[in-house]
């Protein structure tokens, strides 16, 4: 439940830890300043380090990835302001554990002592369970800290929100990785046994999370090795970090965001590697395939029309041969959008098409156009001087089909990328027909 995480060569610790207690714990900072990776937060410039300075602390929302030092940043506050430390769990904890929590919150103050409380994954609270902490943040009988990994906008009540401040904590970089690793050998007094290339791919292998880190470390620390590993060693000794992603949440969204903005931008080398991301990380195929689908239509449309029939075809391919063999038809419809002409002439046509339907109400089209199916209909006019284009000259008769109380509108307007260069050429010489038609026929008339 709690986080990391130090510096290189770490002042000496009062009170040690039993040598069995897991080493992230007994590398766990004893100030603020020792937490790598968050120096946004906690410098002096920073929203954390102003507070420390002036002494007082307001509530807060810890939002960051696991591993990057929340609870620690918690329990260092209440360090650094003179604060009762109390910590519970979302997982764990119901009702009756926070009515106790803030029944001894509100005594507290008499013994000379004011409350810090500390809520681990606090988006696992339903809502009716956070509008609980309300009063008692209001009023001061706590200082609330929640530590979440899920966005809050989506995850946490508008009314909690306001009452508290949102701190974004980093992933930890390179840098802090490898501090993590220098403060774990001058505890243990002695070089990790890797290779330079190894160490960096003991890094990689975090994904930015120090607690994860320090437990590799602590197992390369506990083995026998008598020569250097390296990254093959290295693989077969230790597993890599399970990608941080929950299908239904934050970073399912900001990656289909990102595969869809690459496909829009024209970068096929990294779309295709957010396409994997997805895929590497367990979600599903035709979800992905979805997703290229939407953008075939709505960022390329008749810019390319292969490129719907693309998608359609992935599809198809990816449910006859499975996985992994059909994935690799995905990369293919992915490679072909972002390489595509792009247009989103058919999205905006369509927008605006929707929105004059709307506007117009049901305006009936013009009477040459209708239908005449009975002799009352052909009697009332249905259908009378409609003009067949397919017996005009060119086959085109210039009509106009419009309603009779609309003026015509001009929704689509294609691009002169790709295939749609050739359909503007079309709608422009359309264009020059329709009018020359026109003017003949107030000439005549």
């Amino acid at each position: 439940m709690t986080d990391l995480f130090g510096a290189i060569d770490p002042p000496a610790r009062s009170g040690a830890l039993p040598a069995e207690t897991p080493l992230a714990d007994r590398l766990r900072p004893q100030v603020l300043d020792e937490v790598v990776g968050q120096e946004h937060l906690t410098g002096s410039d920073g929203a954390i380090g102003r507070m420390v300075a002036a002494g007082k602390l307001s509530s807060l929302i810890l939002w960051g990835p696991p591993g990057t030092g929340k609870t620690s940043i918690a329990r260092l506050l209440a360090d650094a302001v003179g604060l009762r430390f109390v910590a519970i769990s979302a997982v764990f904890s119901g009702v009756a554990d926070l009515k106790k929590v803030f029944a001894e919150a509100r005594t507290a103050p008499c013994a000379g002592q004011r409350t810090l409380l500390f809520v681990d994954e606090i988006h696992r609270f339903n809502r009716a369970q956070q509008d609980g902490f309300l009063p008692y943040v209001e009023d001061g009988t706590v200082t609330l800290i929640g530590a979440t990994t899920e966005n809050p906008s989506f995850e946490l009540n508008a009314a909690l929100l306001s009452r508290c401040q949102v701190l974004i904590l980093r992933r930890l970089d390179e840098a802090a990785l490898e501090a993590l690793i220098a403060r774990a050998e001058a505890n243990e007094n002695r070089r990790l046994p890797v290779t330079t290339d190894a160490r960096q791919a003991l890094i990689a292998s975090a994904d930015g999370d120090g607690r994860f880190l320090l437990n590799q470390v602590e197992t390369l620390f506990s083995v026998q090795i008598d020569q250097p590993l390296g990254p093959a060693e290295l693989s077969r000794l230790l597993h890599r970090r399970v990608p941080v992603y929950d299908k239904d949440r934050e970073g399912h969204y900001n990656l289909i965001s990102a595969l869809h903005k690459s496909i829009r931008g024209s970068d096929p080398q990294v779309a295709l590697y957010y396409v994997a991301r997805m895929l590497v990380a367990g979600e599903e195929p035709l979800f992905v395939l979805r997703r290229l689908t939407r953008a075939a239509v709505e960022d390329i449309g008749l810019a390319d029309p292969q490129a719907l029939v693309q998608c359609l075809a992935a599809k198809d391919a990816y449910e006859f041969l499975g996985s992994p063999e059909g994935e690799l038809a995905i990369a293919q419809a992915c490679l072909y959008l972002a390489t595509a002409p792009k247009s989103n002439a058919v999205y905006v046509a369509q927008k605006g098409a929707w929105r004059s339907a709307r506007d117009t109400g049901s305006l009936q089209p013009p009477g040459h156009i209708l239908n005449a199916p009975t002799k009352l209909m052909r009697e009332a006019g249905y259908g009378k001087g409609y003009a067949y284009d397919h017996d005009e000259e060119d086959g085109f008769s210039g009509a106009d089909y419009w309603p009779g109380a609309m003026q015509p509108q001009s929704f689509y307007q294609p691009t002169d990328r790709g295939f749609e260069a050739r359909i503007r050429e079309r709608l422009d010489y359309w264009a020059r027909r329709r009018a020359e038609l026109q003017q003949t026929g107030d000439e005549t008339s």
